[in-house]
């Protein structure tokens, strides 16, 4: 089942449309039902509350208002290489020089730090 602070994408008449990320799910006094608060991602942002089953939160079709929704739970795509992980057992030596120089030209190029103070008196004549 999603569980809180998950993002979902909700359908309604098999078309996205609209984000939400899960705020709360607490049981409903009706058996087996659970009241599910929503914060709706779209401006201006807004929380609804929604009575669902266990299933429906799951991603099984429901209708409301006569209209067929669902819920899908969002996962975020991996990007390889993106983020690497730190090594578990720092090296026998103390030094993690590795992790300082990469053999990936994408890396090694990373381009200039400005100031912004720098560019600013630059613009205004007073730098350099």
């Amino acid at each position: 089942m999603a569980e809180i602070e998950d993002i979902v994408l909700i359908y309604m008449e098999d078309d996205p449309v609209s984000f939400a990320r899960i705020e709360d799910i607490v049981p409903d006094h009706k058996k087996d039902w659970y009241q599910i608060r929503l914060l709706m991602l779209q401006v201006p942002l807004q929380i609804v509350t929604w009575i669902l089953k266990a299933d429906y939160i799951d991603g099984e079709v429901f209708s409301m208002n006569g209209k067929s929704m669902r819920l899908e739970k969002v996962v975020a795509p991996v990007v390889y290489g993106e983020y690497e992980k730190e090594p578990e057992t720092p090296p026998e030596d103390g030094n993690d020089s590795q992790s300082l120089e990469s053999d990936d030209p994408s890396e090694k190029n990373q381009g200039n730090i400005i100031s912004f103070s720098k560019r600013k008196n630059r613009k205004d004549g007073q730098g350099q």
